[in-house]
């Protein structure tokens, strides 16, 4: 029988490469939020990947990219703290677009971990034919030398058994799993909560606000009496003028951001939920080294 393996991969790659869809998808179940806006993930967030012959603990990590904030620089700070602890380093390109500098500059930074085995991951394949596909394959071939070079789709399933097996390969042997079996994030359910409200923010806002966003949970009150669960959520914006685009005309656009979230809230709960959500402005925050502590960065 084949040894069993145990260990961790930290996902990298600019922002909007694929890194959470992939998580998801390798994981079984929605751990970490998913947009097409940048900066989409603000944490190192853990997901569990169970078989029979090993365990995965993936860290989908926030995009590195040159910062232009003290948010910016205290997001690549974290990915690259997380970078120094894992096993196995997993570096994502779309097939769909072209190595650009954002890519060189982040395969440039893996040097910094010698330790660390390197695969790269080309994602989003459904969006691109099989002659682009071969043609990235090379490109990144040429990038360095890698451990394992693995083409996937997560939204189609496609290759990701294949991606297990390579990643499990790499790992070191364990005498037993690290995480139970019935355990496929460490997330707090308070953070998993506030990032589900931030995902439903994110939806069809302009490309400058997702920046500005962030969430906080008040209060989490289990209701016996009306098998009900009260949510109490703060928004966070940078300027008046954003706090008017998040609530909308209204207030429908808050109304739908609410009806969206809440949905996902009571799918990880299994409970009925009332959700109320504030919209607060929080003047430049991302440049404020105090409002960045208090809203957990």
């Amino acid at each position: 029988m084949a040894e069993y393996r145990a260990g961790f991969v930290s996902i990298v790659g600019r922002p909007n490469v694929g890194k959470s869809t992939l998580t998801n998808a390798l994981v079984g179940e929605k751990v970490a939020i998913t947009s097409s806006k940048p900066q989409t993930t603000r944490r190192a967030i853990r997901g569990i990947v169970h078989r029979e012959r090993g365990q995965l603990i993936l860290v989908d990590t926030p995009g590195l990219h040159r910062p232009r904030t003290l948010l910016g620089e205290r997001l690549n700070t974290l990915v690259q703290s997380t970078l120094g602890d894992v096993d196995v380093i997993a570096f994502c390109v779309p097939a769909n677009e072209a190595i650009g500098p954002g890519d060189r500059y982040i395969n440039e930074q893996l040097e910094q971990y010698p330790r660390a085995k390197k695969v790269a991951i080309v994602t989003k394949t459904d969006a691109a034919s099989k002659a682009h596909v071969a043609e990235q394959l090379l490109a990144v071939s040429q990038l360095r030398e890698w451990d394992s070079i693995v083409p996937v789709s997560a939204p189609r399933g496609e290759q990701l058994e294949v991606l297990v097996d390579e990643l499990l390969a790499l790992m070191p042997t364990a005498e037993h799993e690290l995480y139970p079996a019935e355990i496929l994030t460490d997330e707090d359910v308070n953070e998993r909560i506030a990032e589900f409200v931030r995902e439903a923010a994110l939806e069809g806002v302009s490309d400058e606000l997702p920046h500005s966003i962030a969430v906080t949970i008040d209060d989490v009150i289990e209701r016996e009496d009306k098998d009900l669960v009260e949510v109490y959520a703060n928004l966070y914006v940078e300027r008046d003028s954003q706090k008017g685009i998040i609530i909308g005309k209204g207030g429908a656009r808050l109304r739908e951001v609410g009806a969206t979230a809440r949905a996902q809230i009571e799918g990880l709960l299994g409970r009925k939920v009332y959700l109320a959500l504030h919209v607060k402005v929080a003047k430049d925050w991302q440049r404020d080294p105090k409002q960045l502590g208090r809203l957990g960065f």
